[in-house]
């Protein structure tokens, strides 16, 4: 991951600390899912975003989404890895674990400078 796109990721994630601090828990999943994209082609950062989901899910008491992202953080490593993780994918249980989708356009220009 180059430092500029580290520095995006680490800032999504940020926000979405900030977000569930002030109570706004859908912004929060918002910018996880903007995370997980940015993270999609790095193993350990795609992993750390599926365990963020994952303690995001349990402090709000989502049992769909928890044992949706136990099959994605057993995943989301190898599939980094071995580029097979779906581009565009914004990782949370109410998408297909294998389905690409559109890449927001701030997302893709942050991807292709990287």
């Amino acid at each position: 991951m180059t430092p500029k796109l580290r520095q995006h990721f680490e800032h999504e994630l940020r926000q979405s600390r900030e977000a569930e601090t002030r109570g706004d828990p859908g912004s929060a999943w918002t910018f996880l899912e903007r995370a997980h994209i940015l993270s999609q082609a790095h193993a350990g950062p795609h992993l750390r975003v599926h365990c963020a989901m994952f303690a995001f899910a349990w402090r709000t008491r989502n049992p769909r989404e928890l044992l949706g992202q136990l099959p994605r953080i057993l995943l989301a490593g190898p599939g980094s890895m071995f580029g097979r993780a779906p581009l565009g994918n914004t990782g949370g249980a109410n998408v297909g674990i294998f389905t690409p989708m559109p890449i927001p356009e701030e997302l893709q220009a942050l991807l292709r400078d990287s």
